[in-house]
């Protein structure tokens, strides 16, 4: 049998960008060895579990729209745009079954974020207007969808993806950029993996488990899955990582035999 990976349509509405990002998700999915299932934002919820009953793993893409403030506890900001609703709705039902069943989970960009959110950690709304007030040096976040090495970021030793990074290479990669908002303190159980390397901006994050694959990236691998190692690593493992799932076994007793 495959394996098979489901994703969400990354925003209700637009689907220009729905039909371009997806091709590359599912690209780099097929090129890994798995098959990508697309999960509709306006489906049931109960036609989106009977979907999620049948995959190995879930893949949260990326969106033009933002995390909603009020989530996270915060007054939105000027520079914070729109929320999608649908696709809230959707990444919850799979992020609530993944979590359940320990099914391996890839965030990217936006699914980074609505991740973070949905462990109980907080977002920084516009990093531009952020490190202005910090006084820090401030990173072009989002150059444009062509810039392949936009800037470096620093990988954590110990991490999930530092064993992605070949070896005797240094921890630190060139990444591409599209987003303005970011996490600003991590959810639960959720360990930073890679940091911006010249302001210091969250770029991965991953759960603190050896047994749970979750790991989340701001930067976008489906775009340089071609010319990355490192991207490629990325899909393989996430792809490895759901080729072994199971359903965990529910422990049982019998009365007068334990």
């Amino acid at each position: 049998m495959p394996v098979t990976i489901a994703i969400p349509e990354p925003t209700l509405s637009e689907t220009d960008y729905n039909e371009r990002s997806l091709t590359q998700y599912l690209a780099a999915l097929e090129a890994a060895g798995a098959r990508g299932i697309v999960v509709r934002l306006n489906e049931a919820q109960d036609r989106v579990a009977r979907i999620l009953a049948g995959v190995d793993g879930i893949l949260l893409p990326g969106s033009s729209f933002d995390v909603d403030p009020e989530r996270y506890g915060e007054a939105r900001i000027p520079e914070c745009g729109p929320a999608d609703a649908a696709r809230t709705a959707v990444d919850e039902l799979m992020l609530q079954d993944a979590f359940n069943l320990k099914k391996p989970i890839l965030g990217i960009c936006h699914g980074t974020q609505t991740l973070n959110v949905w462990r109980n950690g907080s977002l920084i709304q516009d990093i531009e207007t952020e490190l202005k007030q910090s006084e820090k040096t401030a990173v072009n976040h989002r150059p444009g969808r062509d810039v392949v090495e936009a800037h470096p970021v620093k990988i954590a030793k110990g991490s999930r993806l530092s064993r992605l990074v070949p070896e005797g290479e240094p921890l630190e990669i060139q990444v591409n950029s599209s987003h303005h908002q970011a996490v600003r303190v991590p959810g639960d159980k959720l360990l930073v993996s890679a940091v911006s390397a010249d302001d210091g901006v969250i770029e991965a994050v991953e759960l603190d488990s050896a047994e749970h694959f979750v790991v989340a990236v701001q930067w976008h691998p489906e775009r340089t899955y071609a010319q990355s190692a490192v991207s490629r690593a990325l899909f393989a493992s996430f792809v490895k990582a759901a080729s072994e799932w199971k359903t965990p076994q529910i422990e049982q007793s019998v009365s007068g035999y334990e």
